[in-house]
């Protein structure tokens, strides 16, 4: 699993992020908080707390393609 925080601030970010998510082929989620919701649902990212970055579980060994394909969403 990896573990690495986004940043989602707009909702143009919200839908191109969600887009990149559904044609990936294992379970990713977003964490705030208390609050573990899935990556792939729009409805669900909409419910959280967007001010800040969020917590981003891959539940895979490798997803380094993943990765470079959401570079953009990524904060240090």
């Amino acid at each position: 699993m990896k573990k690495v925080f986004v940043q989602l601030d707009t909702i143009t970010k919200v839908k191109e992020f969600v887009n990149t998510l559904v044609a990936c082929p294992y379970e990713v989620d977003l964490i705030s908080g208390r609050y573990l919701i899935d990556a792939k649902s729009i409805m669900g990212i909409f419910s959280l707390d967007l001010s800040k970055p969020i917590e981003m579980h891959i539940h895979a060994d490798s997803c380094d393609e993943l990765l470079e394909k959401l570079a953009s969403f990524i904060v240090e």
